[in-house]
C-alpha cells in the first residue's frame, strides 16, 4: 500500500468513526472523545505536569488499552485524544513511540495526525464552509481562518486549519502565519470580556 493510499484510508476510518458515534458537527469536544474511549474500553490517564516534547502515548498491556495525555490546553488536548484513538483502532501489534516532536515524520504518526484532523473537522465540510466565506484557490487570508474558527467553534487548532487550507490549495504554502492567532483574532474582534475583567 502506498503512503497516499494509507493516508486516504485514515480519512475513511475517521469518517466511519464520526458516523458510528454520531459526530455531526465540526465542534468535537472532550466529552465526545471520552464517550468514544469509554465505549472502546480505553482508559485515559492525565499527566499532572507539562512535558516539552511528548503530548500523548498509547499503551496496551495486561490491564488493557490506556492513553496517557500531557497537561495541554483544550484544542491540543482534544486533538491528542483523537490522534491516540487512531493508534488504538488501527495500530494493533505495531510498536508505537510516545507521540511528540521527535517522531512526527513517521508515516504512522502522520496517519494519526490526518485521522485526527478528519475526525475533528472533515475536509469536505472545511471546503464547503470556505466556499461559503468566498474563499477560492489561493485566496485564503488570516481573517477567513479566524472567521471559520469562530463560526464553527472547532477544536481543530488554528495551525491545523492553516495546514488544511494550504493542503487544499486555498492558501499558498507559507502564506499564513504559524503562530500569533489569538492576537490576530483580538485585533479583528476585540479582547474577550473575560480578559478585560482579568486586566482590571
Amino acid at each position: 500500500m502506498s503512503r497516499s493510499d494509507y493516508y486516504h484510508d485514515m480519512k475513511d476510518l475517521a469518517r466511519r468513526v464520526r458516523a458510528e458515534y454520531g459526530l455531526a458537527s465540526c465542534c468535537v469536544r472532550k466529552s465526545d472523545l471520552r464517550r468514544i474511549y469509554k465505549d472502546q474500553g480505553v482508559r485515559i490517564d492525565i499527566w499532572p505536569y507539562k512535558l516539552k516534547e511528548v503530548r500523548g502515548a498509547y499503551f496496551r498491556d495486561h490491564l488493557g488499552p490506556t492513553v496517557m495525555v500531557a497537561k495541554l490546553p483544550n484544542d491540543p488536548f482534544v486533538f491528542t485524544l483523537a490522534h491516540e484513538l487512531k493508534h488504538h483502532l488501527f495500530d494493533h501489534g505495531v510498536a508505537i513511540a510516545p507521540c511528540g516532536a521527535r517522531n512526527q515524520s513517521e508515516h504512522i504518526e502522520i496517519g494519526a495526525e490526518i485521522f485526527a484532523a478528519e475526525l475533528l473537522f472533515p475536509e469536505a465540510d472545511f471546503s464547503r464552509m470556505m466556499c461559503d466565506l468566498g474563499v477560492g484557490k489561493g485566496t485564503c487570508a488570516p481573517r477567513h481562518i479566524i472567521e471559520l474558527k469562530r463560526r464553527t467553534r472547532t477544536t481543530l487548532s488554528y495551525l491545523g486549519l492553516v495546514k488544511r487550507a494550504e493542503f487544499l490549495g486555498l492558501a499558498a504554502a507559507g502564506s499564513l502565519p504559524r503562530a500569533g492567532w489569538k492576537t490576530l483574532e483580538e485585533k479583528l474582534y476585540g479582547v474577550p470580556f473575560y480578559k478585560q475583567s482579568a486586566r482590571r
